[in-house]
């Protein structure tokens, strides 16, 4: 089964705006406990979303103007810290399909990618105009052009930035390696047969 080609992201976005948001802040660790990644979307950002008494603090990502958001902006180095992969599962099983940020931890980028998810980079001037258009109006339609490196808020585009590797990944349809690994078992037995040593 070919995977999907991922050449656009459109949606809206929320401004969840601050530099090196780690990957313990996008999941606490004790919400890792579990066998597969379904279900962690409600943890994402579960601490800076909740008091520690269950009740929701006042957090962009708790206000109803952005509940359908699908596109994260952020700042510098967003994922950074340890390489658990269930930060950008989280995300993704919250609804994020794009995150947009200055620069992103080499680790998450490529977990991200592998689920799918462009994680593209923008200047932080581009950021805080795209931050300040959507506080004032959530319903500001954002699309990421991964195939001509754009981003378009409303009627304004910016240059934006994607590794080729990643691009072109996402773009051919080939962004997750297990699943093209698994496409081709035919021809990893067939290798496997003529191994002496297997």
């Amino acid at each position: 089964m070919a995977l999907e080609k991922i050449t656009k992201v459109v949606g809206t976005g929320v401004p969840v705006m601050g530099d090196d948001i780690d990957t313990d802040r996008i999941i606490p660790a004790r919400f890792m406990k579990c066998v597969t990644f379904d279900g962690l979307g409600e943890f994402a950002f579960f601490d800076v979303r909740n008091n520690e008494d269950g009740t929701p603090k006042d957090h962009v990502l708790n206000e109803d103007r952005f509940a359908k958001a699908t596109i994260l902006v952020s700042g510098e180095n967003f994922g950074c810290g340890s390489s658990r992969e269930h930060a950008p599962q989280s995300l993704y099983r919250y609804g994020f399909r794009g995150i947009l940020a200055e620069s992103f931890a080499e680790i998450f980028f490529g977990n991200s990618i592998t689920l799918g998810m462009p994680c593209m980079t923008l200047a932080r001037p581009d950021l805080d105009e795209i931050a300040a258009t959507l506080k004032a109006d959530p319903t500001t339609p954002v699309q990421l052009d991964v195939l001509n490196r754009s981003v378009t808020v409303g009627e304004r585009e910016y240059v934006a930035g994607i590794p080729e590797a990643a691009r072109e990944g996402l773009i051919e349809g080939r962004w997750d390696p297990i699943a093209e690994l698994l496409e081709t078992s035919e021809q990893v037995d067939g290798v496997a047969d003529r191994l002496i040593y297997v």
